[in-house]
């Protein structure tokens, strides 16, 4: 008796489904529905691949005095981090629904900023804010970074989002305790080895971009990997040569989280120049830093292509991956030189 109903039921609601699904205006009103929203999912999804200006960094000089050294670099980190989530679309990478999970750019660009919080809060924590190696770590800023290095895809229970808001928290009440002068133990050193510790990251994270923007056109190339020192080993043998080479479905990926990268790096390094003033203009590296923002400047041009295009070298089509990776390239050769000129006494 029970399956007889359930089968009745079954045929009914197929009957009923048939007879509205044959009807022309429900079948026209789907029709527009379907159209509208197709509509509406393209047009954020161009609107929300837009990427931020540069947003106003909060360090201006007041009556003509030199802010509390320290504050322009956080507050460039929490500036920075507050466009990551707050920009047209929020915070993309762990979207779950169109348009946000059918975008990649946006996620590869957010990336990109993201790990270059990561390495200035690390820094931060680590070395600006302590006066030597056995000082204790400040006790926002050692709850501030370990959020920033929560999952990005993360997207419930907790979402990346309220980890990150988190750490602009605790970024923001270390800059509270900074600029108070009756709270001593919150400190900014900056001293010339400090600011060649963060470079040195900065160097790293360039040199793999542009070793991987590079790539988009395979190229054979020598193994280095043990050059200069020839009682070096690694732990599996590797070929002398290889070959290396960008997946052809990753190339834009990697061209918006090297564009997401310098934004980043851009903002970062302006707020360096503030705080580590005289310690530049001591070591005449004012221009050298300079440079340096010069150079990635250029990679926030407008791009014309409607997408990342992937020719040879030097053939007929352009190489966008390639236009990258020189201001990239350039940039990281003059963080080495102004790292060896910090270094000199």
């Amino acid at each position: 008796m029970l399956k007889q109903r359930l089968s009745d039921g079954y045929f009914a609601a197929k009957e009923a489904l048939q007879d509205w699904l044959g009807n022309r205006n429900v079948a026209r009103l789907a029709g527009i529905v379907g159209l509208v929203y197709v509509l509406l999912v393209t047009g954020f999804g161009m609107y929300w691949s837009l990427t931020p200006d540069h947003p106003p960094l909060r360090y201006d000089r007041d009556n003509g005095s030199r802010a509390v050294v320290g504050t322009a670099t956080t507050s460039a980190l929490i500036d920075v981090a507050e466009v990551l989530l707050d920009k047209p679309g929020g915070f993309l990478s762990n979207d779950i629904t169109p348009p946000g999970v059918l975008m990649d750019n946006m996620p590869a660009w957010e990336y990109g900023v993201l790990m270059q919080v990561r390495d200035l809060s690390r820094a931060m924590r680590e070395s600006y804010s302590r006066s030597q190696s056995q000082s204790q770590e400040d006790p926002d800023l050692a709850k501030a970074e370990p959020r920033f290095n929560f999952s990005s895809n993360s997207w419930a229970v907790p979402a990346s989002e309220s980890e990150y808001r988190q750490g602009i928290r605790y970024l923001k009440a270390y800059r509270s305790r900074l600029s108070d002068v009756d709270q001593p133990q919150a400190q900014f050193y900056a001293r010339a080895d400090n600011l060649r510790y963060w470079l040195a990251v900065v160097e790293s994270r360039l040199g793999s971009l542009s070793q991987r923007l590079s790539a988009s056109v395979g190229r054979p190339r020598v193994n280095t990997d043990l050059a200069n020192d020839p009682s070096a080993r690694q732990s599996t043998p590797s070929a002398s040569e290889q070959r290396v080479k960008t997946p052809w479905l990753q190339i834009d990926n990697v061209f918006f989280e090297s564009r997401g990268s310098a934004w980043a790096l851009i903002h970062f390094l302006k707020a360096a120049e503030q705080d580590f003033a005289d310690v530049l203009e001591n070591k005449n590296a004012t221009v050298s830093l300079r440079q340096i923002i010069r150079e990635l400047e250029g990679t926030q041009q407008l791009l014309f292509s409607p997408m990342v295009l992937n020719g040879s070298g030097f053939g007929l089509l352009a190489n966008h991956s390639l236009v990258m990776a020189s201001y990239i390239s350039r940039a990281n050769a003059a963080i080495i030189d102004l790292r060896d000129l910090l270094a000199q006494g």
